[in-house]
């Protein structure tokens, strides 16, 4: 089963209590390390363009990585940090004991001893990335002892090792929650988890709001070219926008998620790549059966008693102006950490979380230049988390869904804790490249993934969903996914600004299954309830459910559409992405009077808010970017956004709610948004959420603001001498 790690956690027992005081000071660095430093920065020439972004030049691959870890500094090093404290299970360094189990879970599942290990048996052209990887963010500290980190004074080379997914929370915890963590390790080592049973836990999250990405074949080209539409859905200014150039063959642009040396989202001279999502099953929950003899714990395997091992963790907790240190045992079987527990039985994770291979993997298909040498480097079987759609300049387009796929029994439900006891569960090892759902070249000539059912990526010419095992792909529709295959299957020749036109497109395919029942209900209501209702439903009839900022009928239809959702029965397990379905199943047994209560509520609730129900969409649907991230203020100047979250259907998408403000303001969706045409030289536009930079003084903080919300995409400079002509500032780390 696999759902992906979330970052809120509360309490903690306490097993030990070392008070030190926290002390977060510069760095010192050798003279020896000064000196490295130096060498490699005068190796490397970044030149920031007309709207910030950097574009990296070195004689070697190590020397880009250098420069790129430096400007990412540049830009956010709090970023990093951040994303570093979470990966390393050392948030509660920070942010104290709310974050505590979070570092729990995570120090559970990747053990840096084995990123150690790793990182001092790589070959030396890899060990040398890493080490560029390091010397570029430490030297960024060294000058600039102003910067005063929360926690990482020192990064150290093996930290890449930690981190070799690009998405938002890839780290797979089999759907065990904190909470249950926290249950388990809850200091009563007699019962351990052994009574405990999860109540008021939101056991499976909806995560409908992912990423799109399309591939158009040449025969579906204006140019006659294959293209490629990049469109990740994220929290917003998630990642940075680079170019990369080096004398050992690496030319890359796109996306890189802060901390991390690769391109996660992007494309080279000759070929791009789009991860999306994947709900893939990945990773297994084994249910232990243990018993304590002697003092020490067995489960019960084949037949026979096995010990379990143990693994000492420390965790630091901020507490004030000091740091509690607190120790904790951590247990596992050969499935895994254990994690939790339900119904006495113990939970066992097996997964991929980090490896060698995942970092390796994602480096690799920046340098590919054939699709050949594309699945050269995914052959390596380790990305965990994402579906890729790619295309390249000799007509290719292809799809992968996941990528690291274990073999198993198919008879078993892999959705939910199997049992621990028997061989029969355990894996047969890794399904190669052409066994995972795929497709190449599709006689459509197109191919969406929009986080749901590959079995609909490239429409009659999708891959066969019979011929697979339903772990391999799990999940069903969504109306993006939906409304995907129709744009690009009713499409003529598109031209890349017609691409990105589809990509952009606003129409919202949820309500093409919730309207209908509301207008049938409004027929056979009563007839007081007619009347007052009776605006608002011609409103919502004669809206061609397309959002737009100066839309009334958009403001109701999320309304509404937003309190249908929240009747919308959980979804059971497995049920990843079953959207589509589980609405329909629903608003079959909906009653009418039941869906004109909710629009009258819907009507109030707009009335009490904003005193007119009757308010157009762009009024109170808002871009704004704060100066420290989180203060929105409805005094200070915003945009508006026509918009909506992509969970009603659409395919950009700007999620956006109260902060504390009477209007909506967005903080995830649309990110780096990028459209590449692949003929014999690059042609390629992109939009970024705002701005590159994170400097409220910089012009680049909001200069692509109006852009970003008009889907009006900037052309990237993909060669340097269009980057000379557009050079803003060049200089050396």
């Amino acid at each position: 089963m696999i759902i992906r790690a979330t970052t809120h956690i509360k309490n903690f027992f306490i097993a030990t209590l070392i008070f030190i005081p926290v002390l977060v000071s510069a760095q010192k660095f050798s003279s020896a390390e000064i000196s490295r430093f130096k060498q490699q920065a005068a190796a490397v020439t970044i030149i920031r363009d007309d709207y910030g972004v950097p574009h990296i030049y070195g004689k070697t691959d190590a020397a880009v990585v250098f420069g790129l870890m430096y400007t990412q500094c540049e830009d956010n090093f709090k970023g990093i940090e951040r994303n570093y404290l979470y990966q390393l299970g050392r948030q509660s360094e920070a942010d104290g004991e709310s974050r505590l189990f979070d570092d729990v879970q995570l120090q559970l599942i990747a053990d840096s001893a084995g990123a150690i290990a790793d990182y001092n048996k790589s070959p030396l052209y890899f060990k040398k990335l890493m080490d560029a990887f390091a010397d570029g963010l430490n030297y960024y500290l060294y000058k600039h002892p102003e910067v005063k980190p929360v926690v990482f004074t020192r990064f150290k080379p093996w930290y890449a090792l930690m981190f070799t997914d690009g998405s938002v929370a890839a780290t797979e915890t089999g759907n065990i929650s904190p909470k249950e963590t926290q249950a388990f390790y809850n200091g009563e080592t007699e019962k351990l988890g052994s009574v405990y049973k999860p109540r008021d836990i939101k056991m499976y999250e909806e995560r409908e709001t992912g990423s799109n990405g399309f591939a158009i074949a040449p025969a579906k080209s204006a140019s006659g070219h294959a293209m490629l539409y990049i469109n990740p859905h994220v929290p917003f200014y998630f990642r940075s926008e680079v170019g990369l150039k080096s004398d050992e063959g690496l030319q890359a642009y796109g996306a890189v998620t802060w901390g991390q040396f690769f391109i996660y989202q992007g494309f080279n001279a000759h070929c791009g790549w789009m991860h999306t999502s994947s709900y893939a099953d990945v990773g297994d929950v084994y249910a232990e059966k243990v018993v304590k003899k002697d003092g020490k714990w067995f489960y019960e395997y084949d037949g026979k008693l096995k010990p379990v091992t143990t693994r000492a963790l420390k965790l630091n907790i901020k507490q004030g102006d000091q740091t509690v240190s607190r120790n904790i045992t951590g247990y596992y079987t050969h499935h895994g950490p254990v994690l939790a527990a339900r119904d006495g039985k113990w939970l066992a994770l097996k997964h991929n979380n980090r490896s060698y291979n995942a970092l390796l993997e994602s480096w690799l298909i920046t340098k590919a230049n054939t699709l050949e040498q594309y699945k050269k480097a995914m052959d390596l079987l380790s990305n965990t988390s994402n579906n890729t759609v790619y295309a390249d300049d000799k007509g290719n387009i292809a799809f992968w869904y996941g990528n690291f796929m274990p073999k198993r029994d198919a008879k078993i439900n892999w959705a939910l804790p199997v049992d621990g006891t028997t061989p029969a569960t355990e894996w047969k090892g890794l399904h190669p490249l052409n066994e995972i759902v795929h497709v190449y070249n599709p006689a459509t000539g197109w191919i969406q993934n929009c986080n749901s059912t590959p079995f609909t990526a490239s429409g009659t010419a999708s891959p066969d969903k019979s011929k697979y095992p339903l772990y391999m792909a799990p999940d069903n529709e969504n109306y993006r996914g939906i409304l995907a295959a129709k744009l690009l299957k009713d499409a003529g020749k598109l031209s890349l600004d017609e691409m990105i036109s589809k990509g952009y497109d606003h129409y919202l395919s949820l309500f093409d299954d919730v309207l209908p029942p509301l207008f049938a209900a409004y027929k056979n209501a009563p007839d007081t309830l007619k009347t007052q209702l009776a605006e608002p439903l011609a409103v919502l009839q004669q809206w061609d459910r397309r959002s737009a900022a100066n839309s009334i009928a958009t403001t109701l239809g999320v309304e509404y559409g937003t309190a249908i959702m929240r009747v919308l029965p959980a979804p059971l397990p497995g049920e990843n992405s079953y959207q589509v379905k589980r609405v329909r199943e629903m608003l079959a047994t909906l009653p009418g009077n039941k869906q004109m209560e909710l629009l009258s509520e819907a009507v109030k609730s707009l009335q009490s808010r904003y005193g007119n129900w009757k308010t157009a969409w762009g009024d109170i649907n808002r871009y704004q970017r704060p100066a420290d991230g989180v203060t929105f203020d409805d005094k200070q100047p915003s945009l508006p956004v026509g918009a909506t979250s992509s969970n009603f259907g659409q395919l950009p998408s700007f999620v956006s709610r109260p902060m504390g403000t009477q209007k909506r303001y967005g903080y995830s969706g649309n990110s780096f948004i990028a459209a590449i045409e692949f003929g014999p030289r690059v042609k390629a536009k992109t939009i970024v959420t705002g701005g590159s930079s994170f400097n409220p003084a910089s012009k680049h903080y909001t200069d692509q603001a109006q852009g970003y919300i008009d889907g009006k995409f900037k052309d990237v400079l993909f060669y340097k001498e269009d980057v000379l002509k557009h050079a803003e500032k060049t200089y050396h780390p």
